[in-house]
């Protein structure tokens, strides 16, 4: 895909417009909410905290509220999880992403990842929420990677996710690939960590990515607004 195969608006409509920061204060939020009605992001991404001034912000708009649960290392149990989330959802949050517990998985405790990951997508799906299981491969190795897509295959998460953007790595092609492959058509693929230019969106948008999270939204959507 080259820029000239894609219009700015279905570009901006890839993207999780990101403010994650423990520092954030209300007026970046008021940016990013009013960015994402400006350009038509999709969603907003942010801690639990802010969904609710999020949420009125974004009143009469199509763009949705996700919060982050577990964010950004995913080390609470499954029960602390379950409550942040239903936390967020109360107060409005349209979409979640959460983190797995790395541990549990290393540790090849893999009914306990699976439990968490049926925990939060089936209580998700019940109020026609988005979920996102956020794998943060930079840590996870070749094996690992398959595990987690081998048990999002069964418990059917709306989408499956790279990576938080607070660790070691973020995006790879190679990673996107691999899970479009293993993960089955039902289930999306969401790209997030290190993407902030326009050749870096459209590589993944390549790859099959359905969505992006990225701080850079309006820099990349720009950019491609001046390339027009």
């Amino acid at each position: 895909m080259t820029y000239k195969d894609i219009t700015p608006e279905a570009l901006a409509a890839y993207f999780d417009h990101t403010q994650l920061k423990a520092y954030a204060v209300k007026k970046d939020f008021e940016i990013l909410c009013e960015e994402s009605r400006k350009y038509g992001f999709k969603m907003v991404a942010i801690n639990p905290a802010p969904v609710k001034m999020c949420k009125e912000l974004l009143c009469g708009s199509a763009v949705h509220v996700g919060a982050a649960i577990g964010f950004p290392l995913g080390q609470t149990d499954i029960e602390v999880k379950r409550f942040e989330m239903i936390d967020a959802i109360d107060n409005g949050a349209d979409e979640i992403d959460y983190v797995i517990n790395q541990t549990q998985l290393k540790d090849k405790n893999y009914d306990y990842v699976e439990k968490e990951m049926h925990e939060i997508v089936s209580y998700c799906r019940s109020h026609q929420v988005i979920s996102k299981v956020i794998f943060e491969n930079c840590y996870l190795t070749q094996q690992e990677k398959e595990i987690m897509c081998q048990i999002a295959r069964e418990v059917q998460p709306d989408f499956v996710k790279t990576a938080t953007g607070f660790g070691t790595g973020g995006a790879t092609i190679e990673d996107v690939l691999l899970m479009k492959r293993l993960v089955g058509d039902k289930i999306k693929v969401k790209a997030a960590g290190g993407i902030r230019t326009l050749d870096d969106a459209l590589k993944m948008i390549d790859a099959g990515v359905s969505r992006i999270g990225s701080t850079a939204s309006v820099k990349i959507v720009e950019e491609l607004i001046h390339l027009l």
